[in-house]
């Protein structure tokens, strides 16, 4: 069916859109050859090797073999790679006369496009022996004809060329002949008998030779032909053209009957000896397209010309007078081109369907071609205007099809495009080949709704479930592209939403107990911002699902005394879509606030150490100083309050995240100068007492988890 063809077709160059756009083609010529009638399946080449390519790259770039003609005088194994013969090949057949046979192709790769331009060489075997027109042929040569003169015979023919051609004659042994090869302008060899000792009609009226005709074979090959030769009695004039070379120019298109030219001879003897009649020497020859009137010498047109098969002939014309003497001339008829064969297109790749959203895809490639010559065969290829495809030339006569930009299959999503090529000769013949190229749909629409806005009311009190409107969306898309589905977006909330605040205090005043706030440390940079004055913790822009789940924040806090002194606090954030779940404790949390403990302890060792200096060296102020030392310690730690510690979390831009405002208070370690924050209950209801216990043994000074309700 056409939709399998067109299945077979995308399977074979889907991977050519990508690139394709547009890629590159190969003009490099390679050259094979092969004797004629070796069996098919031979080995020619290995394609791989030749071209350069990667083991696998033919196979995985899907390479073929392309004829003229789209004939497979030639197969590609799949497995090896291997260039094999696909049939038994006769030159004769396939070139004639002509040489060297030469047979072009192109090796065509896929993913990225590309062609190699090759030819495959036919070379002659010795498998035809010389033929001679006729078995047997009749000289009427007078007895008074003197040594030298010379008798042309018919010539025999050979489809072999080259060395296994015709390539010489001999004649049986005989005392008055000898025979000469002769060369014809076109390359052909040709006989001429020459009289060595007169000829005496009452010693010997009659003789039959045998000539042979050799060709160049190993073995030669050779074919026979009888010559009788009839002694005339005395007629010592034979006819005489009036020229001995004629030349003819005809076109190719003249139909049958039409005349070539007419020739001429007399003969000056009288009687019956001086009338003459005209005959083609190569009468036999079934390739002879003109034909003679033997009484007034006009050689007409009897088989229609092909100026594409033969440019020229060589003919020779023989006057015979009624004694049996014979004169010769020879006639060159040129063949004119006319423009009689209308271009070819052959189709080397097609897609369809293709994608709408690429540029300059290769839609097909084709190459052009005209048997006419000269004028007659340029050509010019094109398609309609309105179209939005164009057609770029390549290398030897190829053309690709290519779009014009992206396509919109929403737009259209077929095209019929006519390819046409026509030539430049007159009249202008043209071919025409029609294919449909079918747009692809890609997901390149948004759904679109059908009102900008929608209003729906429900009644308060109503069960869940209940169905309270509808609305309605479409796709200019096809296939699943266009299946729409609908869901509810969560809640945005905006740029600078406040996340937390972050309370210090001084125990000095005026200047000195001025504090400025700023980020020291985050996870994301970017994503939170503290306040200099207030200590304010907001978002610096929308939370996206990219982000992070967890956050360290590291606030630090300075006053304005000189030396100024500061102060740092650790924020743990976790970003979640709701509450309606409990979370998991934050183990870096955990994990901070223990290497804070453990600071806290080296201090007081530190401390402690340097108290008990001074107790030693200064024995008159120990009372005091352990009066003053007690109250500033018993001042300087933090109640931790009682009851639970419970986390809070809030809705940040689509995503959730710790909110309660929480206090802090600066506890001041008598003389030690550090400031250290320590959290305190979140200004909120005294939530039930249960379990509290538990949970002060776990969270004894500072909370090592977030126990979310």
């Amino acid at each position: 069916t056409m939709q399998t063809k067109v299945q077979n077709k995308k399977r074979q160059v889907a991977f050519f859109i990508l690139l394709m756009l547009w890629g590159e083609v190969g003009a490099e010529s390679i050259q094979y050859s092969v004797l004629e009638e070796t069996d098919s399946g031979t080995f020619v080449a290995n394609l791989t090797k030749d071209l350069g390519l990667r083991v696998g790259e033919l196979a995985a770039r899907g390479a073929r073999i392309v004829f003229k003609g789209n004939r497979q005088h030639l197969q590609l194994d799949p497995q090896t790679h291997d260039l094999l013969l696909n049939e038994k090949l006769d030159r004769e057949e396939l070139c004639g006369s002509t040489e060297p046979c030469v047979l072009p192709f192109q090796v065509l790769l896929e993913n990225p496009l590309q062609f190699f331009q090759a030819s495959l060489r036919v070379r002659d075997i010795n498998d035809h022996a010389p033929e001679f027109p006729a078995r047997e042929m009749l000289l009427k040569i007078s007895e008074i004809t003197m040594p030298g003169k010379i008798f042309p015979l018919k010539m025999a023919h050979d489809l072999d060329t080259g060395s296994n051609g015709l390539q010489s004659y001999t004649i049986s042994s005989n005392p008055h002949f000898h025979v000469l090869t002769r060369n014809r302008s076109e390359g052909r060899k040709f006989p001429e008998l020459v009289l060595d000792k007169p000829l005496d009609r009452e010693e010997q009226p009659r003789l039959t030779l045998t000539l042979t005709a050799l060709d160049g074979g190993s073995p030669p090959r050779s074919g026979t032909s009888e010559i009788h030769i009839q002694v005339l009695d005395i007629n010592d004039n034979i006819p005489e053209f009036a020229q001995e070379l004629y030349e003819a120019q005809i076109p190719e298109n003249n139909p049958l009957g039409s005349l070539v030219i007419t020739v001429s001879a007399r003969d000056l003897d009288a009687g019956s000896f001086g009338k003459v009649s005209y005959a083609l020497f190569q009468v036999d020859d079934i390739n002879q397209p003109f034909e003679i009137n033997a009484i007034t010498g006009e050689i007409r047109l009897r088989k229609a010309l092909d100026f594409e098969e033969v440019q020229s002939y060589d003919v020779d014309v023989e006057a015979t007078d009624g004694g049996g003497l014979s004169g010769k001339c020879s006639l060159v008829v040129r063949v004119l081109d006319v423009n009689d064969n209308a271009p070819e297109l052959t189709m080397s790749f097609f897609i369809s369907p293709i994608p709408e959203n690429l540029p300059e895809i290769i839609v097909a490639v084709f190459s052009v071609s005209d048997a006419d010559s000269g004028h007659n065969q340029q050509v010019i290829c094109s398609i309609e205007n309105n179209l939005p495809f164009l057609l770029r030339p390549s290398v030897e006569n190829f053309y690709t099809l290519v779009t014009d930009g992206a396509l919109d299959r929403e737009s259209r999503a077929e095209y019929n495009i006519t390819i046409t090529v026509t030539d430049l000769g007159t009249p202008r013949l043209k071919t025409q080949q029609s294919i449909t190229v079918l747009v692809s749909d890609v997901n390149d629409n948004a759904p679109a709704f059908t009102q900008t806005s929608y209003t729906l009311f429900v009644r308060e009190n109503n069960s869940p479930a209940l169905h309270i409107g509808s609305v309605s969306a479409t796709d200019r898309d096809s296939g699943t592209n266009a299946q729409v589905t609908y869901s509810l977006l969560p809640p945005q909330d905006p740029q600078g939403y406040l996340v937390t605040k972050v309370v210090a205090v001084d125990g000095d005043s005026g200047q000195n107990a001025w504090l400025s706030y700023q980020l020291l440390k985050a996870t994301e940079p970017g994503l939170f911002g503290v306040w200099a004055h207030n200590g304010e913790v907001r978002t610096s822009r929308l939370l996206s699902e990219r982000d992070a789940a967890k956050h360290r924040l590291v606030v630090l806090v300075k006053d304005n005394g000189e030396p100024p002194r500061s102060a740092t606090a650790t924020l743990h954030l976790l970003l979640v879509d709701g509450f309606s779940q409990p979370y998991l404790p934050l183990p870096e949390a955990a994990a901070a606030q223990a290497q804070a403990d453990s600071l806290t302890v080296y201090l007081v060792v530190a401390l402690a150490s340097v108290s008990s200096l001074f107790l030693l060296s200064l024995l008159l102020f120990v009372a005091v100083r352990l009066c003053k030392r007690s109250r500033a310690t018993s001042v300087g730690r933090c109640s931790v309050p009682e009851g639970p510690f419970p986390g809070h979390l809030v809705d940040v831009s689509g995503t959730r995240t710790l909110s309660q405002s929480y206090q802090y208070e600066v506890c001041m370690m008598g003389g030690s100068g550090t400031n250290e924050f320590k959290f305190l209950k979140p200004i909120i209801p005294n939530f039930p007492p249960q379990g509290t216990e538990r949970e002060m043994e776990e969270t004894p000074a500072l909370p090592n988890s977030f126990p979310f309700s």
